[in-house]
């Protein structure tokens, strides 16, 4: 494949000077898929024109199925053959050429190809492109439908380090997708060897097509008389463009691939399927789709696919994971199954009740996740940092229910050859078999953590402690015009009541209502005069914090809560051995709160309505092993031998 894509990449050479090397792929990328549709259309060329002849619009569409056995044709004259036998006409009947595809061919209009074509025409450049293309031989027979979805991923590889772009944006590595499919695949492999299986999977961040691939290749595979009906959706038209040429080479329905933004308008909206895969974007925000997300968030409420909660617009991943989770094959109708790559803030993003802790709450509570797998960091084309595959299943075999496997397979990869962007490991397929292992045997080992959906939960608690403060009339002078207003009121000129404050000189009071009292006094004396509520707002105005004062009360004799000493802890569902989840939320907090709280402050109490549920998944933190520090004996020696090392080196240059 490396050598036959750095063959029809060297075409580009053609183009030199007529247009910059980040231009290239908007010229070799069409062509490429033009001269594969080309071969593929040779053998049913003359049929396909004999019945152009008699039939037209729908009526071909279905006598070109019948006869052929192909969801899409061309019914011109020409092909790249043809082509070269008329250099005057070649810019016109190429033209031609592209628009007569049947309708379901809508790639080459997301090129601008007939533009391009023009501008090759204008600098004398068309013929020499077609002519080496027309050498090129992309037929099946020669050229594999695996081959040919790596060669199309080669030429983006090739265009988007031209583009100073990034290869990911538009592809997956393979070796991260078929550990998915076979992690996806893993739980029906006997089902999946019976004959005349029929399965569909979907991808909503299609790319160029290289998930859906590599499922069908992995499932053809294991039973070449398996279908797999593939299913995907792509917002980038250069990719989308990719990808329906892809799929037609296999034989896939046409149709199945649409164009258009996933969150914002679900092209398979009546739809679910037995597989679903998807590497989206993250760390990238949504707002082109926000909108729409939010009107659709409300008009189908809970139970709609952004129902469980929103994440920060700064971040749309977590989106694609309730996506996917509304896009499995219900329950009812035999249960699917969905794998998806996310970074590490999915697991733990998120103050309790925010929208990220609100999805992983639906997720868990409604036993959708089965496994979380944390792959090697530079696994990507376009990032090195940490990422993990999420597996979720509405239909969990008996012994995983109510529970998730975490897999640790970080430090489970081979170093790659050579480097391709940020991509510098590899997991090849002994190490793929390895971790698909580790999920088969769904047990306890160094790599490999169960737990129940009830340990990722906790509750948020907000722990007051009570207002204590000291009160002088001597900080009077202090105060600002908007607390002198507050106290006093707006239109009241606040001099005589400073005056009448600074005649009480310097005493400190430890309580709020002798303070009240002695100034209701002096004001009294002035013929000054102040509400309750004022007198209140004063003190508090005048007060300073201070553990030994009283306890400052509300009207009703409730300690008011010091706000700058409030504190929140947080509460694991499991707490002390309780396995009621949320139902034994009273008696847990109770015995946390005694137990980790009162006994270093006493005087602290919960404020029940703050109380919030929240869901976390600490990965990091459960797969973490104490290293002691090395002996401070072993440290001092390797110190000496290091500083003899640097006095010997420098005696030597004492002596040159």
């Amino acid at each position: 494949m490396s050598t036959l894509g750095n063959l029809v990449w060297s075409i580009a050479d053609q183009l030199r000077g007529v247009y910059r090397p980040h231009q290239y792929g908007g010229i070799i990328l069409p062509f490429t898929i033009l001269r594969r549709l080309d071969c593929l259309l040779e053998p049913t060329r003359d049929d396909v024109r004999a019945l152009a002849d008699r039939y037209d619009g729908g009526a071909l569409d279905v006598q070109v199925k019948r006869k052929t056995g192909l969801t899409f044709y061309n019914t011109s004259r020409y092909d790249f053959v043809r082509l070269l036998e008329d250099p005057e006409g070649l810019r016109a009947n190429l033209i031609d050429y592209i628009t007569r595809f049947s309708g379901n061919i809508d790639v080459f209009e997301r090129f601008g190809f007939a533009a391009e074509i023009n501008r090759l025409e204008e600098k004398n450049r068309l013929y020499l492109i077609v002519a080496r293309f027309a050498e090129v031989d992309l037929h099946p027979d020669t050229v594999p439908n695996a081959v040919m979805g790596d060669l199309y991923e080669h030429l983006i590889y090739k265009f988007a380090e031209a583009s100073n772009e990034e290869a990911g944006e538009h592809y997956t590595p393979r070796d991260a997708i078929r550990l998915m499919v076979d992690l996806l695949f893993a739980e029906e492999s006997e089902a999946l060897l019976e004959p005349g299986t029929i399965r569909t999977i979907y991808d909503p961040t299609a790319g160029t097509g290289g998930m859906l691939s590599v499922a069908e290749e992995r499932l053809l595979e294991r039973n070449r008389h398996a279908r797999l009906r593939l299913y995907g959706q792509e917002i980038n038209d250069l990719s989308y463009a990719i990808c329906k040429s892809d799929m037609i080479g296999k034989g896939q329905e046409v149709s199945n691939i649409r164009l258009g933004d996933t969150l914002a308008d679900d092209k398979f909206y009546d739809k679910t399927f037995d597989f679903c895969m998807s590497n989206p974007p993250y760390g990238v925000d949504w707002k082109s789709s926000e909108s729409a997300v939010k009107e659709e968030r409300k008009k189908d409420g809970p139970n709609g696919r952004f129902g469980p909660g929103l994440p920060p617009v700064s971040d749309g991943q977590m989106l694609f994971l309730t996506h996917l989770a509304h896009k499995m094959r219900p329950a009812h109708e035999g249960g699917g199954r969905a794998g998806i790559v996310l970074n590490g803030s999915a697991l733990f993003t998120g103050a309790a009740e925010t929208g990220p802790s609100e999805i992983r709450r639906w997720l868990l509570e409604n036993d959708l996740v089965d496994a979380i797998i944390a792959l090697p960091t530079d696994m990507f084309f376009n990032t090195g940092i940490a990422t993990y595959i999420w597996l979720l299943n509405n239909t969990k075999q008996s012994e995983r229910r109510g529970k998730v496997q975490l897999i640790d397979a970080s430090g489970m990869w081979t170093k790659m050859r050579k480097g391709m962007g940020s991509k510098r490991r590899e997991i090849d397929a002994t190490t793929r078999e390895r971790i698909v292992k580790l999920y088969d045997a769904f047990a306890e080992t160094e790599h490999s953590k169960i737990l129940k959906t009830s340990e990722f939960g906790y509750w948020t608690i907000t722990v007051e402690r009570p207002l204590r403060l000291n009160f002088s009339t001597s900080r009077a002078a202090g105060l600002d015009n908007k607390t002198l207003a507050k106290a006093f009121g707006k239109d009241t000129d606040p001099t005589p009541f400073l005056t009448a404050l600074a005649s009480m000189g310097k005493q400190i009071y430890q309580s709020q209502s002798k303070f009240i009292e002695a100034v209701r006094k002096e004001f009294g004396t002035a013929e000054l005069r102040l509400t309750p509520a004022q007198y209140r707002h004063l003190a508090i105005a005048l007060g300073e914090h201070d553990d030994t004062a009283e306890i400052i009360t509300d009207t009703k004799g409730n300690a008011e809560p010091d706000v700058p000493r409030r504190d929140s802890e947080s509460v694991p569902f499991t707490y002390g051995g309780n396995n009621l989840g949320e139902a034994g939320r009273n008696e847990t907090i109770k015995a946390y709160f005694e137990a980790e709280v009162v006994r270093h402050v006493p005087d602290a109490w919960i404020d029940t309505k703050k109380t919030k549920v929240g869901y976390e998944i600490p990965f990091t933190r459960l797969f973490y092993t104490y290293t002691p520090p090395r002996p401070l004996a072993e440290i001092d020696h390797d110190l000496e031998a290091q500083i003899a090392k640097i006095m010997g080196l420098l005696r030597k240059v004492d002596h040159l």
